[in-house]
Protein backbone atom coordinates (compact mmCIF):
# COMPACT_ATOMS: atom_id res chain seq x y z
CA UNK A 1 0.00 0.00 0.00
CA UNK A 2 2.05 3.83 -0.90
CA UNK A 3 0.62 6.08 1.18
CA UNK A 4 1.11 9.52 2.12
CA UNK A 5 2.59 10.71 5.21
CA UNK A 6 0.29 12.68 7.17
CA UNK A 7 2.59 13.60 9.11
CA UNK A 8 4.85 15.67 7.00
CA UNK A 9 4.22 19.17 6.76
CA UNK A 10 5.83 22.43 5.35
CA UNK A 11 9.12 23.59 7.54
CA UNK A 12 7.71 26.00 10.29
CA UNK A 13 8.94 29.51 9.63
CA UNK A 14 10.88 29.75 13.19
CA UNK A 15 12.45 25.69 12.95
CA UNK A 16 14.11 26.76 9.33
CA UNK A 17 17.53 24.91 8.56
CA UNK A 18 20.28 26.65 6.83
CA UNK A 19 19.56 24.61 3.48
CA UNK A 20 22.92 25.85 1.44
CA UNK A 21 24.40 25.28 4.38
CA UNK A 22 22.92 21.96 4.68
CA UNK A 23 23.21 21.01 1.17
CA UNK A 24 26.90 21.55 0.67
CA UNK A 25 27.62 19.38 4.01
CA UNK A 26 25.67 16.40 2.73
CA UNK A 27 27.04 16.34 -0.61
CA UNK A 28 30.54 15.64 1.40
CA UNK A 29 29.17 13.19 2.98
CA UNK A 30 27.74 10.74 0.88
CA UNK A 31 30.10 11.87 -2.04
CA UNK A 32 27.78 12.43 -4.58
CA UNK A 33 25.22 15.98 -5.97
CA UNK A 34 22.18 16.38 -4.64
CA UNK A 35 19.06 16.78 -7.37
CA UNK A 36 15.70 17.59 -6.66
CA UNK A 37 17.35 18.43 -2.70
CA UNK A 38 14.11 18.93 -0.15
CA UNK A 39 13.03 19.26 3.18
CA UNK A 40 9.91 19.01 4.58
CA UNK A 41 9.13 18.48 9.16
CA UNK A 42 7.21 15.96 10.87
CA UNK A 43 4.38 18.25 12.58
CA UNK A 44 4.02 15.21 15.26
CA UNK A 45 6.01 15.64 18.54
CA UNK A 46 6.39 18.72 21.21
CA UNK A 47 10.16 18.60 21.60
CA UNK A 48 13.01 17.74 19.17
CA UNK A 49 12.61 18.57 15.61
CA UNK A 50 12.46 16.08 13.23
CA UNK A 51 12.58 16.29 9.56
CA UNK A 52 12.60 14.60 6.35
CA UNK A 53 15.58 15.13 3.71
CA UNK A 54 14.47 14.05 0.06
CA UNK A 55 17.34 13.95 -2.28
CA UNK A 56 18.53 11.58 -5.46
CA UNK A 57 15.18 9.17 -4.85
CA UNK A 58 16.31 8.78 -1.54
CA UNK A 59 14.73 10.05 1.91
CA UNK A 60 16.49 10.09 5.31
CA UNK A 61 15.17 11.67 8.51
CA UNK A 62 17.39 14.38 10.63
CA UNK A 63 16.86 15.19 14.10
CA UNK A 64 18.24 18.40 15.98
CA UNK A 65 17.05 19.75 19.32
CA UNK A 66 14.45 21.97 19.85
CA UNK A 67 14.86 25.90 19.29
CA UNK A 68 16.11 28.19 22.39
CA UNK A 69 17.95 27.51 25.58
CA UNK A 70 17.25 24.04 26.66
CA UNK A 71 18.67 22.12 30.24
CA UNK A 72 22.20 20.54 30.17
CA UNK A 73 22.78 16.55 28.86
CA UNK A 74 18.62 16.61 27.64
CA UNK A 75 18.20 16.35 24.01
CA UNK A 76 21.38 15.07 23.23
CA UNK A 77 21.41 14.16 19.66
CA UNK A 78 25.22 12.29 20.31
CA UNK A 79 23.01 9.94 23.03
CA UNK A 80 20.10 9.49 20.43
CA UNK A 81 23.04 8.31 17.50
CA UNK A 82 24.94 6.13 19.48
CA UNK A 83 22.02 3.93 21.00
CA UNK A 84 20.21 3.70 17.43
CA UNK A 85 23.51 2.78 15.66
CA UNK A 86 24.07 0.14 18.08
CA UNK A 87 20.52 -0.99 19.13
CA UNK A 88 19.23 -1.65 15.66
CA UNK A 89 20.95 -4.99 15.90
CA UNK A 90 19.04 -7.03 18.38
CA UNK A 91 16.21 -4.53 18.25
CA UNK A 92 15.31 -3.39 14.61
CA UNK A 93 12.85 -1.38 15.54
CA UNK A 94 15.48 1.40 16.73
CA UNK A 95 15.43 2.91 13.24
CA UNK A 96 19.92 2.63 12.53
CA UNK A 97 20.99 5.89 12.48
CA UNK A 98 23.69 6.67 9.59
CA UNK A 99 25.39 9.97 10.65
CA UNK A 100 26.52 12.66 14.11
CA UNK A 101 27.45 15.64 12.83
CA UNK A 102 29.01 17.82 15.85
CA UNK A 103 29.54 21.05 13.72
CA UNK A 104 27.33 23.24 15.11
CA UNK A 105 28.09 25.52 12.17
CA UNK A 106 25.97 23.59 9.45
CA UNK A 107 22.49 24.55 10.92
CA UNK A 108 23.33 25.98 14.30
CA UNK A 109 23.15 22.72 16.52
CA UNK A 110 24.52 19.37 16.03
CA UNK A 111 22.35 16.70 14.46
CA UNK A 112 21.99 13.00 13.18
CA UNK A 113 20.97 11.44 10.23
CA UNK A 114 18.74 8.56 10.44
CA UNK A 115 17.03 5.91 7.45
CA UNK A 116 13.84 6.77 7.00
CA UNK A 117 11.13 3.85 7.94
CA UNK A 118 7.22 4.31 6.45
CA UNK A 119 4.09 3.52 8.37
CA UNK A 120 1.71 5.89 10.21
CA UNK A 121 1.76 7.22 13.88
CA UNK A 122 -1.72 7.00 16.35
CA UNK A 123 -2.08 10.77 17.88
CA UNK A 124 -5.17 11.80 18.57
CA UNK A 125 -7.41 10.32 15.79
CA UNK A 126 -7.06 6.50 14.25
CA UNK A 127 -6.31 7.04 10.71
CA UNK A 128 -9.27 6.49 7.90
CA UNK A 129 -8.23 3.59 6.05
CA UNK A 130 -8.38 1.34 9.37
CA UNK A 131 -10.91 -0.75 10.47
CA UNK A 132 -11.00 0.70 14.13
CA UNK A 133 -12.39 -2.75 16.28
CA UNK A 134 -11.47 -4.08 19.24
CA UNK A 135 -9.17 -6.86 18.10
CA UNK A 136 -7.32 -4.36 16.18
CA UNK A 137 -7.08 -1.84 19.50
CA UNK A 138 -6.04 -5.19 21.17
CA UNK A 139 -3.30 -5.43 19.18
CA UNK A 140 -1.79 -2.01 19.29
CA UNK A 141 -2.20 -2.97 22.97
CA UNK A 142 -0.61 -5.61 23.64
CA UNK A 143 2.12 -5.36 20.89
CA UNK A 144 2.96 -2.37 21.89
CA UNK A 145 3.54 -3.98 25.18
CA UNK A 146 5.27 -6.80 23.96
CA UNK A 147 7.58 -3.84 22.23
CA UNK A 148 8.50 -2.50 25.71
CA UNK A 149 9.24 -5.99 27.14
CA UNK A 150 11.94 -7.29 24.23
CA UNK A 151 13.58 -3.96 24.89
CA UNK A 152 13.86 -4.48 28.80
CA UNK A 153 14.96 -7.77 28.30
CA UNK A 154 17.89 -6.95 26.18
CA UNK A 155 21.19 -7.56 28.07
CA UNK A 156 23.25 -3.73 27.69
CA UNK A 157 26.62 -5.62 26.80
CA UNK A 158 25.19 -7.65 24.12
CA UNK A 159 24.64 -4.10 22.22
CA UNK A 160 27.62 -2.44 23.45
CA UNK A 161 25.71 -0.10 25.71
CA UNK A 162 26.36 -1.66 29.16
CA UNK A 163 28.10 2.10 30.25
CA UNK A 164 25.10 4.08 28.86
CA UNK A 165 23.95 4.47 32.29
CA UNK A 166 24.56 4.39 36.19
CA UNK A 167 21.76 1.68 37.01
CA UNK A 168 22.60 1.94 40.81
CA UNK A 169 20.93 4.83 42.26
CA UNK A 170 19.16 5.63 39.21
CA UNK A 171 15.84 6.58 40.79
CA UNK A 172 16.68 8.26 43.17
CA UNK A 173 19.13 10.21 40.78
CA UNK A 174 15.67 10.69 38.81
CA UNK A 175 14.18 11.90 41.13
CA UNK A 176 16.64 14.89 41.73
CA UNK A 177 17.02 15.84 38.61
CA UNK A 178 13.59 16.13 37.37
CA UNK A 179 12.97 17.79 40.82
CA UNK A 180 15.83 20.42 39.60
CA UNK A 181 14.55 20.83 36.42
CA UNK A 182 11.07 21.74 37.67
CA UNK A 183 12.48 24.41 39.63
CA UNK A 184 14.32 25.94 36.65
CA UNK A 185 11.23 26.25 34.59
CA UNK A 186 8.46 26.22 37.06
CA UNK A 187 6.40 30.04 37.15
CA UNK A 188 3.77 29.20 39.51
CA UNK A 189 3.99 29.81 43.39
CA UNK A 190 1.06 27.94 43.58
CA UNK A 191 1.87 24.49 42.08
CA UNK A 192 5.05 24.97 43.71
CA UNK A 193 3.78 24.36 47.05
CA UNK A 194 1.67 21.32 45.62
CA UNK A 195 4.46 20.16 43.86
CA UNK A 196 7.22 20.07 46.88
CA UNK A 197 4.54 17.66 48.66
CA UNK A 198 4.29 15.06 45.68
CA UNK A 199 8.04 14.93 46.01
CA UNK A 200 8.22 14.64 49.79
CA UNK A 201 5.36 11.58 48.94
CA UNK A 202 7.80 10.01 46.73
CA UNK A 203 11.27 10.57 48.70
CA UNK A 204 9.70 8.37 51.23
CA UNK A 205 8.69 5.40 49.10
CA UNK A 206 11.48 5.09 46.73
CA UNK A 207 11.28 1.48 45.25
CA UNK A 208 14.42 -0.84 45.40
CA UNK A 209 14.86 -1.77 41.25
CA UNK A 210 14.84 -5.39 40.86
CA UNK A 211 16.64 -5.55 36.96
CA UNK A 212 18.85 -2.67 35.03
CA UNK A 213 17.52 -2.38 31.15
CA UNK A 214 17.44 -0.51 28.68
CA UNK A 215 15.13 2.01 28.63
CA UNK A 216 13.43 4.45 26.11
CA UNK A 217 12.28 6.84 29.05
CA UNK A 218 9.65 8.22 26.50
CA UNK A 219 7.97 4.72 25.09
CA UNK A 220 4.00 5.95 24.69
CA UNK A 221 2.29 5.30 21.46
CA UNK A 222 3.05 8.24 19.46
CA UNK A 223 6.97 6.90 19.83
CA UNK A 224 5.90 4.09 17.65
CA UNK A 225 5.24 3.68 13.86
CA UNK A 226 2.80 0.75 12.30
CA UNK A 227 2.81 -1.06 9.22
CA UNK A 228 0.16 0.56 6.49
CA UNK A 229 -0.53 -3.04 5.17
CA UNK A 230 -0.40 -4.48 8.69
CA UNK A 231 -2.04 -2.16 10.61
CA UNK A 232 -1.30 -3.28 14.00
CA UNK A 233 2.27 -4.39 13.48
CA UNK A 234 4.87 -2.23 14.70
CA UNK A 235 7.52 -1.00 12.21
CA UNK A 236 9.45 1.55 14.27
CA UNK A 237 10.10 3.11 17.51
CA UNK A 238 11.35 6.46 17.99
CA UNK A 239 12.66 9.42 19.98
CA UNK A 240 15.70 7.84 21.87
CA UNK A 241 17.54 10.72 22.89
CA UNK A 242 16.55 9.86 26.67
CA UNK A 243 17.41 6.04 26.18
CA UNK A 244 19.46 5.39 29.57
CA UNK A 245 20.18 2.27 31.62
CA UNK A 246 17.87 1.56 34.59
CA UNK A 247 14.50 0.47 36.45
CA UNK A 248 12.46 -0.76 33.47
CA UNK A 249 9.33 -0.17 35.39
CA UNK A 250 10.37 3.57 35.00
CA UNK A 251 9.42 3.04 31.39
CA UNK A 252 5.96 1.42 32.27
CA UNK A 253 4.54 4.06 34.81
CA UNK A 254 5.16 6.83 31.93
CA UNK A 255 3.71 4.54 29.64
CA UNK A 256 0.83 4.14 32.50
CA UNK A 257 0.65 8.12 32.18
CA UNK A 258 -0.61 8.31 28.57
CA UNK A 259 -2.95 5.84 28.65
CA UNK A 260 -6.83 6.12 29.35
CA UNK A 261 -9.36 3.41 29.62
CA UNK A 262 -12.62 3.79 31.48
CA UNK A 263 -11.94 4.03 34.74
CA UNK A 264 -9.86 7.44 34.31
CA UNK A 265 -11.86 10.17 35.40
CA UNK A 266 -12.85 13.06 32.49
CA UNK A 267 -9.48 15.21 33.21
CA UNK A 268 -7.46 12.43 31.93
CA UNK A 269 -8.05 13.18 28.44
CA UNK A 270 -6.40 16.17 28.73
CA UNK A 271 -3.10 14.41 29.48
CA UNK A 272 -3.47 11.28 27.21
CA UNK A 273 -2.31 11.40 23.67
CA UNK A 274 -4.25 8.64 22.39
CA UNK A 275 -7.43 8.98 20.36
CA UNK A 276 -10.56 9.86 22.27
CA UNK A 277 -12.75 7.85 20.11
CA UNK A 278 -16.10 5.74 21.59
CA UNK A 279 -13.17 3.14 22.53
CA UNK A 280 -13.01 0.95 25.07
CA UNK A 281 -9.28 0.25 25.79
CA UNK A 282 -7.29 -2.79 28.03
CA UNK A 283 -7.48 -1.24 31.39
CA UNK A 284 -4.47 -0.29 33.28
CA UNK A 285 -4.08 -3.07 35.55
CA UNK A 286 -4.71 -5.58 32.15
CA UNK A 287 -1.51 -3.83 30.95
CA UNK A 288 0.63 -3.89 33.95
CA UNK A 289 -0.33 -7.88 34.66
CA UNK A 290 0.27 -8.66 30.94
CA UNK A 291 3.62 -6.78 30.89
CA UNK A 292 4.78 -9.11 34.36
CA UNK A 293 3.76 -11.96 32.68
CA UNK A 294 5.95 -11.32 29.80
CA UNK A 295 9.30 -10.18 31.65
CA UNK A 296 8.63 -12.03 34.96
CA UNK A 297 9.33 -8.65 36.57
CA UNK A 298 7.66 -8.12 40.01
CA UNK A 299 5.17 -4.96 39.66
CA UNK A 300 3.64 -4.60 43.26
CA UNK A 301 5.15 -1.38 43.49
CA UNK A 302 3.73 0.36 39.97
CA UNK A 303 2.01 2.52 41.66
CA UNK A 304 4.99 4.35 42.66
CA UNK A 305 6.46 4.21 38.73
CA UNK A 306 2.68 5.31 37.84
CA UNK A 307 3.08 8.34 39.98
CA UNK A 308 6.68 9.14 39.51
CA UNK A 309 5.79 9.13 35.42
CA UNK A 310 3.12 11.68 35.98
CA UNK A 311 5.54 13.58 38.25
CA UNK A 312 7.94 13.71 35.22
CA UNK A 313 5.73 14.34 32.82
CA UNK A 314 4.48 17.37 34.43
CA UNK A 315 8.07 18.48 34.38
CA UNK A 316 8.91 17.69 31.15
CA UNK A 317 5.32 20.24 29.47
CA UNK A 318 6.39 22.50 32.11
CA UNK A 319 10.24 22.92 30.62
CA UNK A 320 7.75 23.49 26.98
CA UNK A 321 5.45 25.39 28.39
CA UNK A 322 8.11 27.75 30.34
CA UNK A 323 9.56 28.28 26.12
CA UNK A 324 6.16 28.90 25.24
CA UNK A 325 5.62 31.90 27.74
CA UNK A 326 9.57 33.20 26.81
CA UNK A 327 8.77 33.28 23.11
CA UNK A 328 11.52 30.52 22.15
CA UNK A 329 8.56 28.71 20.55
CA UNK A 330 5.51 30.13 18.68
CA UNK A 331 3.82 26.63 18.54
CA UNK A 332 0.31 27.69 19.62
CA UNK A 333 -0.19 23.79 21.11
CA UNK A 334 1.42 24.77 23.65
CA UNK A 335 -0.49 27.62 24.98
CA UNK A 336 -2.57 25.70 27.15
CA UNK A 337 -0.33 23.23 28.81
CA UNK A 338 -0.67 24.69 32.32
CA UNK A 339 -3.57 22.91 32.01
CA UNK A 340 -2.36 19.34 31.68
CA UNK A 341 0.47 20.38 34.42
CA UNK A 342 -1.84 21.01 37.07
CA UNK A 343 -3.98 17.53 36.27
CA UNK A 344 -0.57 15.41 35.81
CA UNK A 345 0.25 16.56 39.55
CA UNK A 346 -2.74 16.39 40.49
CA UNK A 347 -2.76 12.63 39.57
CA UNK A 348 0.53 11.69 40.96
CA UNK A 349 -0.63 13.17 44.34
CA UNK A 350 -3.75 10.83 43.96
CA UNK A 351 -2.24 7.92 43.29
CA UNK A 352 1.01 8.02 46.10
CA UNK A 353 -0.85 8.91 49.15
Amino acid sequence: MIMIDPELIQVRKDEILNINSLKSYLTELFNENLNNFKIMQFGGGHANLTYLLSFNNKEYVLRRPPIGPIAPSSHDMGREHKVQKSLNALFPLAPKSIHFCENTNIIGCKFHIIERRNGYVIRKVFPSFVNVDKKYVNDLTYNSVDVLASLHLIEPNEVGLQRLGKPDGFVERQLNGWEDRWKKSTNSDQLNNVFDTLISKLRIKIPKPQHASILHNDFKWDNIMWSFDKVSKPVAVFDWDMCTLGDPLMDLGHMLNYWIDDQDPSESQLITSMPLEKIIYPRKNEIINYYSKKTGFNIDNINWYYAFGAFKLAVILQQIFIRFLNGQTKDKRFKNFDVRIQALIKRANSIII
